[in-house]
């Protein structure tokens, strides 16, 4: 797998493990609260809000992608002010595939994350405010520890799918070498000038490293069912 080694794929592998790994980061930090109040709240707010978050999972990427086009270009509300901030627009811009990719992976870090908070029920959280621990205490002591698996499974799905993204990042990046190009449009762009010597190597990277993330993901979902199952 020589031609893995040409510079302008690893530009793209290099872009394309920076763009998984804030997404992944950023896509915890935002997930936790929102995970958190699904798990606990009983507004009727919930269930807007859920079937919000879990949309990623039905809708088409091009239509996620035409639709943060629409808001982030120059006539769009975050277009305008981005512009008026002196900050350009967002489509075609890493930072434009940052939010993109947030959008479309933020599913696969609430939902393991909310399964998470529910598995462990209210009883430590009580137990934390009888102790007399503040809300952020037992949060971050008590409630944090023991949802550590739900962590687990959400960076690694959000990370995983980041990487195989390919219509959202199409659509809000294009397929700009050095600035938005990532390994899945760079495939692409292998198979539209008939290169398949180049797509299929770098295709079989992905598939190789897609099979051992989710590998262990896989032995645990059924070690855990097992211990469930007594």
């Amino acid at each position: 797998m020589q031609d893995v080694l040409d510079p302008s794929i690893l530009q793209a592998l290099l872009l394309t493990a920076q763009l998984a790994a804030l997404t992944t980061l950023l896509l915890l930090i935002i997930g936790t609260p929102i995970a958190w109040w699904l798990s606990r709240t009983k507004s009727l707010l919930r269930y807007p809000i859920k079937t919000l978050v879990s949309l990623p999972l039905v809708l088409p990427p091009t239509v996620l992608g035409f639709y943060l086009l629409l808001i982030l270009g120059p006539t769009g509300p975050v277009g305008r002010l981005t512009q008026t901030l002196g900050l350009g627009t967002l489509p075609f811009t890493f930072t434009g595939l940052l939010v993109g990719s947030l959008v479309y992976s933020l599913p696969f870090a609430i939902q393991p994350l909310q399964n998470a908070f529910e598995a462990i029920g209210p009883r430590p959280w009580e137990v934390a405010q009888t102790l007399r621990a503040s809300p952020w205490d037992a949060f971050f002591t008590v409630i944090l520890p023991l949802a550590r698996p739900g962590f687990y499974m959400a960076g690694v799905l959000s990370f995983a799918h980041t990487v195989g993204e390919f219509g959202i990042v199409l659509m809000i990046g294009g397929n700009i070498p050095g600035k938005t190009q990532v390994v899945s449009t760079q495939i692409y762009g292998f198979v539209e000038s008939m290169d398949y010597h180049k797509a299929n190597e770098l295709a079989a990277l992905l598939l190789v490293f897609s099979f051992l993330v989710l590998l262990p993901v896989t032995i645990w979902g059924q070690k855990k069912e097992a211990v469930a199952n007594g």
